[in-house]
């Protein structure tokens, strides 16, 4: 039997859209199940603890438990390709950090391309490392340090959390603009660099502001400057970097991602939850405690967030000649 060309048109069509169906009414209704958000560190970190604060959030707007689940090992990677091989169906989130960014140059063999394989889904927190300083190096400004690392070649050293961290590449980044020499001393982890410099074993560290904020406020650490191209509400008195390196910006970011191909739908409600809680007050304002800024936006001004600081850590890294650990 032939069919007249306007019904044959009009079953053709829903025939088309019959598969799209299933999936558009699981973006309504999702989540139907626990959701789990990867982190790559241990537990009580400041990416640990943003994942905490945006989970908790998605799990009261949503209805539905979004489980902090800490994969901590091989600076992210483990996590990272956690998500990157789980099914693409919304139910696998990780928090993204600079060392998503940092890794894609620093390591070569790795099992999974970042910006192909996770998808973004919308930036947190923008927050400031703190070039801080043992109170006996004898300076008190940027200026003052660069000229006293200039004189002592080789005589500084300068701790991070391991090599190709954010606390490594901001330092590495103020090498590279400067000239200065300093010697860089890795540490499982940016807390016990921290206390080393409190100790005096080694003279500068660019810690994450909130893992060094109380030390700078009792006085045990001298910082002097911020990295952001801001100033920190935290600390206020506190100068950027870049008020006398021009250009120099350093920062540690958090986002985040889903497995690529995941349903524009609940890519779009999950981008759409987290704007709402990085716009409410009492959300925002414990995000802010932290010491840093949020960066509300689309996946796409995430995405391109993310593409722009792998470009730009790709050039320290091999600057640096770094090396995984």
């Amino acid at each position: 039997m032939k069919l007249p060309r306007r019904q044959f048109l009009r079953i053709a069509g829903a025939a088309a859209a019959a598969p799209a169906l299933p999936r558009f009414a699981a973006a309504l209704d999702y989540p139907t199940r626990p959701v789990r958000l990867i982190v790559g560190y241990a537990p009580a970190g400041a990416t640990d603890i943003v994942a905490r604060l945006m989970g908790q959030w998605l799990s009261d707007r949503l209805g539905q438990p979004f489980i902090i689940e800490n994969r901590a090992g091989a600076a992210n990677n483990i996590a990272t390709e956690a998500v990157a091989n789980a099914p693409a169906d919304g139910y696998t989130l990780l928090l993204v950090n600079p060392a998503n960014a940092i890794n894609a140059t620093l390591y070569d063999n790795l099992n999974f391309n970042f910006l192909r394989d996770i998808a973004p889904l919308a930036g947190i927190i923008r927050v400031p490392n703190v070039m801080e300083v043992n109170p006996a190096v004898p300076a008190n400004t940027v200026p003052e340090f660069i000229a006293y690392a200039k004189a002592n070649p080789g005589k500084i050293n300068m701790g991070s959390g391991g090599s190709g961290t954010s606390v490594h590449m901001s330092g590495e980044l103020l090498k590279m603009m400067t000239g200065v020499h300093m010697v860089h001393v890795p540490y499982r982890g940016a807390a016990p660099a921290v206390t080393d410099l409190i100790g005096g074993q080694i003279q500068i560290v660019f810690d994450n502001l909130p893992g060094s904020i109380a030390y700078i406020r009792a006085g045990k650490l001298r910082a002097l400057a911020v990295t952001t191209t801001t100033r920190s509400e935290a600390l206020p008195d506190v100068p950027t970097v870049a008020e006398f390196v021009p250009g120099y910006e350093a920062s540690a970011w958090f986002g985040l991602g889903v497995p690529r191909n995941t349903p524009a739908e609940i890519v779009a409600r999950l981008n759409k939850e987290i704007n709402a809680g990085l716009a409410d007050p009492r959300l925002k304002s414990r995000l802010i405690d932290l010491g840093g800024a949020v960066i509300a936006g689309s996946p796409a001004e995430f995405g391109k967030l993310v593409a722009a600081e792998t470009e730009k850590w790709a050039k320290v890294v091999k600057f640096s000649g770094a090396k995984p650990e």
